[in-house]
């Protein structure tokens, strides 16, 4: 499952200049719920390994059966882009949905409207916050030991 579902035939909007070039892919049968992609994200946020402050979630279902990672899609069509009053979050030249912490006004709109609250307003800076995907160079994936996370070129090569 890639972590975003409709690319083909995309249509280009005002906030939208480049199109989706890389992706998370999920294997969620691969996970085995250690967390250690969550302390490493959120190390890199916060600078301490607290894995609520982390940019991606593990659901655990089936009491404890399985586990389920869940990233930001960079949505195709970006409903946090879309309502931020501000303007402060676009698309890299990557195709990664990123926020500007100095025009964010942290209204909490982008969270409201996440369909998978991937965003949250960060406790310290009072900022949204979301993942960026590392700027291209995930951390989550780096350390994850069974392979449950990997970078996907839209294109079908994985890297």
């Amino acid at each position: 499952m890639l972590a975003a579902l409709s690319l083909p035939g995309r249509k280009e909007t005002q906030n939208q200049e480049t199109d989706i070039k890389s992706l998370i892919h999920i294997n969620f049968d691969k996970c085995t719920g250690c967390s250690l992609c969550q302390l490493e994200c959120s190390m890199d946020l916060t600078g301490g390994y607290n894995p609520r402050r982390a940019r991606l979630a593990i659901e655990h279902r089936r009491e404890n059966l399985y586990h389920f990672p869940v990233v930001c899609n960079q949505c195709d069509n970006a409903y946090c882009m879309n309502v931020c009053p501000s303007k402060a979050i676009s698309r890299t030249d990557q195709g990664i949905v990123c926020i500007d912490a100095e025009r964010c006004i942290g209204c909490g709109l982008c969270v409201e409207y996440c369909p998978i609250d991937m965003v949250a307003i960060h406790p310290g800076t009072g900022k949204a916050a979301k993942c960026e995907m590392c700027q291209g160079h995930p951390l989550c994936i780096e350390v994850c030991p069974t392979g449950a996370l990997e970078m996907v070129t839209l294109g079908g090569e994985q890297e």
